[in-house]
């Protein structure tokens, strides 16, 4: 009997000990725990929308002074650090064979070209002078032109045009010639006025005729000029982003080389043809540079924040906070301790934060984060627990 007793209070206390444990795991399954939810404070604020570029420096308002010219290097008149104007004398070097062979062979090819303008110039007038005469001739008959007389008016202003094409064609002959002339001579002299930075020659030096891999001659560099003006980048956009660019726009620009300071500017031009390489478009963007420095040098690599949109007094929810299905928006708001989805529409966009210009107003507690764990009640409530579950991705 009292064994009988002793089972039956055993008995019962394995079924409270039961009772409490079951209990208490039905009442965790039906809350996630407090530490499984973050929230944040819809507050007011300003948020600047801008897209991110690399690219790197084209221009630096510093000017090489080249030659092809091949020699003896007999007087260098200016050292690093000295100014000058344009057309001054920098070096002086005594050709040699290979070097005069050149000077001769530029200085044919120049004089060539400028009787071939001449030439066409002189075929221009001929042209003129016919057409005008066959003008003359048709003056009157623009309702009884005969088919012959049409056949000769277009045979001269063909020929007109064709003549004046061979104008244009000369005269970009002659500039290569004379550049190419200019190039070759014993005199070497500054291009522009500035400031002499990197004198690459001395006095005795031998420079050799360099060729490049078509076998033209190329080149070779014996100073740079540093001009007065401002640096200018381009960048490389992606064709999501290139619609949001516009000439004017600002940007941040800085320098992996540079890591003590930020420069601004502002879009000159925008690139809408673009280029594609590897199945990959993407479109150049000009920006120059509201200041410079000497330590900014061409084909550094730069990064821009070109500022889209500014928007000051604006509600302000984090990235991670937004979610999105069938195109609407979404943000899951604190309310009496309980989740409560809301629809919301959205503006502008930067790296971490998001415009809410409906939907939400300042002080409303929202999740900023996706909850460890959710009761099966709020589960039910959501419109991402349909299908493989919901998407979170960040507002566009």
């Amino acid at each position: 009997m009292k064994n009988l007793l002793k089972n039956k209070k055993i008995i019962l206390v394995l079924i409270l000990i039961l009772s409490i444990f079951v209990y208490f795991f039905l009442k965790n399954r039906k809350q996630p725990t407090s530490l499984s939810i973050q929230t944040v404070s819809v507050q007011k604020g300003t948020i600047i929308s801008s897209v991110s570029a690399s690219g790197t420096i084209i221009s630096s308002n510093i000017e090489n002074v080249t030659t092809q010219a091949s020699g003896t290097v007999s007087q260098v008149y200016v050292s690093d650090g000295d100014p000058v104007y344009a057309g001054q004398k920098l070096a002086e070097i005594d050709l040699d064979v290979q070097g005069e062979q050149n000077r001769a062979s530029a200085y044919s090819t120049y004089v060539s070209a400028v009787n071939s303008l001449n030439s066409a110039n002189n075929s221009y007038r001929s042209t003129q002078s016919s057409l005008a005469v066959i003008y003359d001739e048709v003056k009157g008959h623009d309702d009884d032109e005969t088919l012959e007389m049409k056949e000769t008016r277009t045979r001269a202003e063909v020929a007109n045009d064709n003549a004046y094409d061979s104008i244009n064609s000369a005269q970009a002959r002659l500039t290569s010639a004379s550049l190419a002339y200019k190039t070759s001579a014993s005199t070497i002299t500054a291009p522009t006025a500035g400031v002499v930075k990197s004198v690459t020659v001395a006095q005795g030096m031998n420079i050799g005729a360099q060729e490049t891999a078509s076998g033209a001659r190329a080149n070779q560099r014996i100073a740079t000029i540093a001009t007065e003006g401002l640096p200018i980048a381009t960048f490389n956009v992606s064709e999501i982003d290139v619609f949001l660019i516009k000439p004017g726009q600002k940007a941040t620009i800085t320098l992996d080389s540079i890591t003590d300071k930020t420069f601004t500017g502002s879009v000159v031009s925008v690139d809408r043809v673009g280029t594609v390489s590897s199945n990959v478009s993407t479109y150049p963007v000009i920006i120059q540079f509201d200041t410079s420095v000497e330590r900014i040098l061409p084909n550094m690599a730069v990064t821009a924040n070109i500022l889209i949109d500014k928007k000051d007094n604006a509600l302000l929810v984090p990235s991670g906070a937004i979610q999105e299905k069938g195109g609407q928006s979404y943000v899951s708001v604190l309310v009496d301790d309980k989740q409560q989805l809301t629809p919301v529409e959205t503006g502008l966009v930067s790296d971490t934060q998001v415009e809410v210009i409906s939907g939400l107003n300042e002080g409303d507690l929202v999740i900023s984060g996706s909850p460890s764990s959710v009761s099966s009640d709020q589960k039910e409530a959501s419109p991402f627990s349909s299908g493989m579950g919901g998407m979170m991705k960040m507002a566009h």
